[in-house]
């Protein structure tokens, strides 16, 4: 709005050549264009997005390589008209004149909007539930498509990082191209099994595992072949000792086709997630890591633990609305069956615990007395209690909570559990999501640090414009090297 509103005084006040013919190519635009961009280049004075210097610039370029790879996107090619916008260009350029410039300038546009929408278009392959309204995916009008883009600081790097998607997206994308090289077209061989194959061997099993690695047959287990395990157990999450022990060669046999599926499948799992240029939360609870995003770059990761194979994580996406501190911890029922109902048989005390029992599941509920409970229905299930801890520098909330309302109780908060952020495998919690770093992430959400008035429980601190948190299930992930294979935890991968 700025720019349409200031340019043409410009224009006025000092004209130049460069200037005079951006302003016939906007008349020509003008006069060419209609429907949804039209919202797009009218506010902009229809000035150009492709054309600089009086030709089409480098970021018609980028998105003819873009196109060029998209079917890695799922999509085809052909439907973005890459032929037709080469012919157009090379037309163009070699003829510059305001009415052609235009019209490459609005094809362009309208082979761009059309990879952005279908680049961001979720499928049906993976469920997820979105708790807001704002954050369901929706088809993106073209002028919102084309805003977004230029905006950019560059529009050229806009496109050829694909901003508009989350840097995972892109990432895995690319990570998926290096790694089908890599081990997509071995051999289908399956290796025997029951054996543990070590470095100096010879057999039947080493000559199978040689083939399957793409090695000459017939050698023992030789320096290549250990190099090539080791390359296949760091890709496919395993320990790279070098070893083709029963991990190793199960994951062998699961063959290369089933890699694949698990790459598609992870990739759709992350088509669900903004681009950087949106401000939102990311959390992994295959990996149990989270990411924050905003204006366009990765503002800072960390650690979390995520939920047990019995306590999942769930696929959801909400808004983080507020931060509570000095929080309380609702004890899920299970574990008030499990945990607490036998302490209390064993004559413990909810006093003594920094536990309290209470009527109801309300905002103000009445305490119930330990004395008016049957301790005894409870730990048989018979009988369900609410049971809370008080706050406190034990609490299994830690200082704060972040809250994304949801019916499953599934929210971000601090720990005093510090140890479980050094173990591997971080998959300890009930199904919410435990910080490594709460305080930084509150900074990150506020804009300063956190800090309770007092002693009171509870206090809910507004956030005055609200998060999307998203929480996926990312079991490939890119690395520095390529890409990895995570363990399938919940076992989701075979949905």
């Amino acid at each position: 709005m700025l720019i349409a509103a200031t340019l043409p005084q410009t224009v006025l006040a000092q004209p130049d050549a460069g200037q005079a013919e951006r302003s016939s190519i906007g008349a020509e635009i003008r006069a060419q264009v209609g429907g949804k961009y039209k919202d797009f280049y009218a506010p902009r004075g229809y000035w150009p997005l492709w054309v600089e210097k009086g030709r089409v610039g480098p970021q018609a370029d980028a998105l003819l390589a873009l196109i060029d790879k998209s079917e890695a996107d799922g999509l085809k090619p052909r439907n973005y008209d890459p032929d037709d916008l080469r012919r157009l260009i090379g037309e163009t350029n070699a003829a510059p004149t305001p009415k052609a410039l235009a019209r490459a300038d609005l094809a362009l546009s309208r082979s761009f909007a059309s990879l952005v929408a279908d680049m961001r278009r979720p499928t049906r392959g993976v469920k997820i539930r979105y708790l807001d309204k704002e954050i369901e995916p929706r088809d993106a009008d073209p002028s919102d498509i084309l805003r977004a883009a230029a905006l950019a600081p560059s529009l050229t790097d806009y496109v050829q990082s694909a901003g508009w998607m989350s840097p995972l997206y892109t990432k895995l994308r690319n990570a998926r191209d290096s790694y089908l090289q890599k081990w997509g077209d071995l051999p289908d061989v399956v290796v025997p099994e029951g054996v543990k194959m070590r470095p100096g061997g010879k057999g039947t099993g080493i000559a199978a595992l040689r083939q399957r690695l793409g090695l000459i047959d017939g050698g023992p287990y030789d320096k290549a072949l250990v190099a090539k395990v080791k390359a296949f157990q760091a890709d496919h999450g395993l320990k790279p000792d070098g070893v083709a022990g029963a991990m190793t060669i199960s994951a062998l046999n699961e063959g290369p086709q089933r890699y694949a599926r698990l790459l598609t499948l992870n990739l759709e799992r992350a088509r669900l997630l903004p681009g950087p240029w949106t401000r939102h939360v990311v959390v992994d609870a295959a990996s149990a890591r989270l990411w924050y995003y905003s204006k366009g770059a990765l503002d800072g990761t960390m650690k979390v633990v995520a939920g047990t194979k019995e306590t999942q994580t769930p696929l959801m996406a909400g808004m983080i609305r507020y931060a509570t501190l000095n929080p309380y911890w609702n004890i899920p029922p299970d574990l008030v069956e499990r945990k607490v109902a036998p302490k209390i048989l064993g004559g413990g005390s909810l006093k003594a615990m920094r536990y309290e029992a209470l009527a109801d599941w309300s905002a103000n509920p009445a305490p119930l007395a330990q004395s008016a409970i049957d301790w005894d229905a409870v730990a048989a299930g018979r009988q369900e209690v609410r049971v809370r801890q008080l706050p406190g520098s034990d609490n299994a909330m830690g200082k704060v909570k972040f809250m994304f309302p949801n019916d499953l109780g599934i929210y971000l908060h601090d720990t005093p559990q510090r140890n479980l952020f050094a173990k591997e495998d971080r998959h300890f919690s009930n199904g919410c999501v435990r910080l490594e770093d709460a305080q930084r992430l509150g900074r990150w959400f506020f804009g300063k640090t956190l800090s309770a008035d007092g002693d009171k429980p509870e206090q809910h601190v507004p956030l005055s414009q609200p998060v999307p948190v998203y929480l996926t299930y990312l079991t490939a992930v890119p690395t520095a090297q390529g890409v990895q294979f995570l363990p399938d935890v919940y076992g989701r991968d075979g949905e």
